[in-house]
């Protein structure tokens, strides 16, 4: 499946651990996001992302997984993300926006885990020729330590309503006006962020809780409050290159 994907995305995690204690080790050996996994709470789990359009993600009007080989991904100048991080914890993605303009007619977002269950989202817009949605929350939904769905989380769009340089798509997502993003010589950090979130039991019928934190967090943007340190991180790779 990675032979699909021409451009491999830039990507930094901040991990904001809960307020728990950590079980000591991982007993997840499953490193490829196409294979099944079984896990326990804060084990480390791999799931990827894929952008493309959005008809990639489907074949005879059935959505697939981006792991199956009858999609023509690598024909749509598709890209790939790879995450792991651990179960039950609230962590913050972020994705390097700057190629998706080698993917036209606009850039969906699909994540996806496992073979047997293929578990995958629905596509999301990410981007098209006149905006980018930045922040997106996703909750990984398992039974009895298997993955079963990936969830998008919305939240309107209160946050933009009173900002020049954004615009609310469909009434639920705070999107960037493209003439504003740095990469095409604004001042807004265009890259694509997702609060990722947990729920349902593991493998040892223990719940997992970190959506509901996040819930009753909701007010708060895990975005915002941390952009500053993915700034300094991407800010140190920046001068290797």
């Amino acid at each position: 499946m990675m032979a699909m994907v021409k451009q491999m995305v830039a990507v930094v995690v901040v991990v904001i651990v809960a307020a728990v204690v950590a079980e000591a080790g991982d007993t997840n050996g499953v490193f490829s996001p196409c294979s099944d996994a079984k896990v326990k709470r804060f084990d480390g789990f791999t799931f990827g992302l894929a952008f493309s359009q959005k008809e990639s993600f489907f074949f005879n009007k059935t959505q697939l997984s981006p792991c199956d080989r009858r999609l023509s991904l690598e024909s749509t100048n598709s890209q790939l993300a790879v995450f792991r991080p651990k179960v039950d914890e609230i962590s913050l993605l972020t994705v390097n926006s700057t190629n998706f303009n080698s993917i036209s007619n606009g850039v969906y977002m699909v994540a996806f885990a496992g073979r047997k269950y293929a578990a995958r989202s629905t596509p999301v817009l990410v981007a098209d020729s006149q905006h980018t949605i930045t922040s997106f929350t996703m909750v990984l939904e398992f039974k009895k330590g298997t993955l079963q769905n990936f969830y998008w989380k919305k939240f309107g769009c209160s946050k933009c309503s009173k900002k020049s340089a954004f615009v609310c798509l469909n009434g639920q997502d705070c999107a960037v006006k493209s003439s504003n993003c740095k990469h095409q010589g604004g001042s807004i950090d265009c890259n694509i962020s997702i609060q990722l979130t947990f729920s349902g039991i593991d493998k040892k019928l223990t719940p997992l809780n970190s959506w509901y934190e996040l819930k009753n967090l909701r007010q708060y943007s895990l975005y915002g409050l941390y952009s500053n340190i993915r700034d300094a991180i991407m800010d140190q790779y920046n001068d290797f290159f």
